[in-house]
Formats: structure tokens, sequence, C-alpha cells
């Protein structure tokens, strides 16, 4: 994952982390009609809040991209305390990351258009929410920062455990759990949160099998799950998730983007491919193709890139990732025969 796709992930993230409290004390108070009208205030804050960042965007635009590049993090940092005080922490988050962008290298004023064109199709999301279908409806909730609770029905699976890592700053770290469903062929995320400098206390084997149930928070494709009861403790699995071509991982992305248009990536498995390098950086080369993904930069400077190389030898192997726009990150993979899974985070 980039540097700028893992900031934006982290952003969503801590968001959620940040929401989630608010939405389990009123569920202790026990009164609905209390509840509802809580509700109510803080989405006419949000939507106070949404207004005024696009007329902010709307400023930005009219005086152009290069003022923003001398204006410094100071008029950024001061917008996103707004979008705090409107209790909006999804769009505090965004704004946050607008501010590092001028600083980020050649091509910046791209990278910057392309943020404020998805922060404004989010503030439009949000104060159009009652026109949007509800699982649209509940990501833009979601992006915003608002975390409803695990409302999708109960699944039993044996739960491959894909990948696990973790990302931190000064105020959190998080924790990202990739599932695969044996039987319901289906990839959850399991999220959990430590104070910083603190690790999250869930934390499951990669390569072993749970048997549990998962229930699934609302928004589009329904990945985010809530652990629920386990039956017995992880076990060592023989089963894989079933790969796709590098091609057809960029089509899942694409697809997927028409439900969520602020996703970064989506996990994937990818079959039959093989590391290899491209000019000054790596790609995944389909083995029976003429098709590759290329490696996001971030994936290409870490240690787990030669346990891939050495794993695959040149052969092929079977890698889980997230492929997104700025290319794969392998997190997991196994050799083409038997054996166990690698852990490349």
């Amino acid at each position: 994952m980039t540097q700028q796709g893992a900031s934006r992930t982290k952003r969503h993230e801590h968001a959620e982390g940040r929401t989630a409290a608010p939405s389990a004390s009123a569920a202790v108070t026990g009164d609905p009609e209390a509840a509802r009208r809580r509700a109510e205030r803080r989405a006419e804050r949000i939507t106070a809040g949404a207004t005024e960042l696009e007329q902010r965007l709307a400023d930005l635009l009219r005086s152009g991209l290069a003022g923003a590049g001398q204006a410094g993090h100071g008029l950024w940092e001061e917008t996103a305390a707004r979008m705090v005080d409107a209790q909006a922490p999804g769009l505090a988050s965004r704004v946050r990351e607008l501010g590092s962008i001028p600083s980020s290298g050649p091509g910046w004023p791209v990278r910057l258009l392309e943020e404020c064109a998805l922060l404004h199709l989010l503030d439009q999301g949000w104060l159009r929410r009652e026109r949007l279908p509800d699982d649209l409806a509940a990501t833009v909730r979601s992006r915003v920062g608002l975390q409803a609770a695990a409302d999708g029905p109960t699944v039993r699976d044996h739960w491959l455990v894909l990948a696990q890592y973790d990302t931190a700053d000064v105020r959190l770290t998080t924790r990202r759990i990739w599932l695969h469903g044996a039987e319901s062929d289906r990839t959850a995320l399991l999220l959990s949160y430590g104070a910083a400098g603190r690790a999250p206390e869930l934390t499951l084997p990669v390569g072993l099998a749970l048997d549990a149930e998962l229930s699934a928070y609302p928004g589009a494709g329904r990945q985010r799950a809530a652990l629920g009861r386990r039956f017995a403790p992880p076990e060592p699995a023989r089963i894989r998730p079933r790969g796709l071509t590098t091609s057809q991982a960029a089509v899942r992305y694409g697809e997927s983007l028409r439900d969520d248009p602020w996703l970064d990536s989506v996990p994937v498995a990818l079959d039959r491919v093989v590391p290899v390098p491209d000019g000054d950086g790596w790609q995944l080369a389909d083995a029976d193709g003429d098709t590759a993904l290329p490696l996001t930069p971030a994936a290409g400077s870490r240690s787990g890139l030669w346990r891939l190389v050495a794993l695959s030898g040149g052969a092929p192997v079977t890698v889980f990732g997230e492929c997104g726009h700025r290319g794969f990150t392998p997190l997991t993979a196994w050799p083409a025969g038997p054996g166990p899974a690698v852990p490349l985070c």
C-alpha cells in the first residue's frame, strides 16, 4: 500500500474507531427517543460542516491549487478542527490529508485535485443521502464518521485467516485481519484498535482456520464484519482462497468503485502469478497469460517482497493482497504445491 493510500485507509479506520463508543453509549441508555434526538442533532451538525467544507473547496479551486502549496498545514488543520466540531471525524481526517499532499513530490497538484474531488463527492453524498440506495447511503455515513452496529445476518463458517497487519499513528493502532469463508466463499475484514503504542487484543494466526460466526456491518460490499461466537480454537487449514488472474483482479476493483467511490483497494487472491522486476519496481505477472499487476512502491521496499521472491523461485505462486489504484500490496503467499501460508507483512 502506498503512503497516501495507507493514510486514507487509516483515516477511515480511525473515524470508525472514534465513533464506535458513542453508538455503544446510546444503546446503554435504553431511551430510543433520546437516542433519536441525539442522532438528529449530530446529523444537523455534520450537514453544517459539509456545507462549510464545500464552500472552502470552492474557494480553493477559485483561487488556484498553486496557493495550496504556500498555505502550509495551518489552513487545513483549522478546517479539520471545524469538521471535528461538526462531529464528522471522517471528513476531518480527509481534510488533514490534503495538507500533506503539496509536499508529497512531483505531480502533487493532480493528486490534490483528485482528493478534493473525492471529498466533494463525499460532501454531496452526505447532503443528498436520502436519495441514495440504502447500501451507498450506509457507506457515506461510515465515511463521514458515523459507525452503525453490525446488523447483517450471522454467518457460521470455517474462516481461513488470510492476513493480519497493523497501522499506527500517534493516537491509535489499527489491526486489520482478513478472513475467507470455506463454505460461503466470502472475504471479510475484522478491525480492532489499541491506544497509541499498544497492540490491539485480537490476534489470529495467518494460515489457520477458525470455526466462528461473523455479522456484517452495513455499507456497500458489506466486507467489514464483527466476530461473534467461536466454536473452537484456530487450527491448521488446508484450504486456500480461490484465485483470480491479474486482469480479473483489476476488473473487480473497478466494479467495487461503483458501490464505494472512496475505496482504496479490494482484497484479492491471485492464482499462478510470478514476481518479476519491472524497471525500478516489481510486478506480479500471470504465469499463463500476458498481463500483470504492478506492486505498490511501499510493497516493493518491504522485506516481505524478498520472502515472496524466495518462495516463488521463478515458479507460480498464489498471493493474497489488496488491489487498488496504486497497484497491488501482497500480504500472504502460498507455494504452488503443498505448504503453509507465508505472511509477507
